[in-house]
């Protein structure tokens, strides 16, 4: 006598964990949109101090503080608990903490109501929330300037 195996009294039993995309757990988004998850990242997290130079983050979050002498990312985020010294370069910014030194945002700078920036600050479009803060020198670019280097040499006399 065969047995027959026992009928499933349900739908076909399919597991439960299939094969994910490398994302796992992230929920699906629109084609050509890069999420920010996905960058590479640096995150300064809160009580660290880094001194250096950052090379080949698209990201930098800072949430403890950093001092460098010139770094270059795609994107610039310092928390309300951070502090950044330095010189920067960047496509876009958010300061919500401490922000001393030399920062060129090459799109959209935003200062948070809890931000403060001392010293230079250069951008194509700026955003201050009140209670913002901005010390020093502001410098608008155009469509046709390109940043400009921190120290400038004097005009040599003709």
């Amino acid at each position: 006598m065969t047995m027959a195996p026992p009928k499933p009294s349900a739908a076909p039993a399919v597991p439960s964990v299939g094969p994910r995309p490398a994302s796992l757990g992230v929920p699906a988004r629109p084609p050509g949109r890069t999420d920010p998850a996905e960058r590479r990242t640096l995150v300064v997290g809160r009580g660290i101090s880094l001194q250096g130079t950052v090379a080949d983050a698209e990201r930098l979050v800072v949430e403890g503080t950093v001092e460098s002498q010139m770094i270059q990312a795609a994107e610039l985020f310092v928390a309300g608990t951070g502090v950044f010294k330095g010189e920067v370069e960047v496509e876009d910014a958010e300061i919500a903490g401490a922000f001393d030194g030399t920062i060129t945002a090459r799109g959209s700078l935003t200062i948070r109501a809890t931000g403060k920036i001392t010293g230079v600050a250069r951008c194509r479009k700026l955003s201050v929330e009140e209670g913002g803060q901005l010390s020093g020198r502001m410098e608008m670019l155009t469509e046709g300037t390109s940043p400009a280097p921190a120290r400038m040499p004097a005009p040599a006399e003709a």
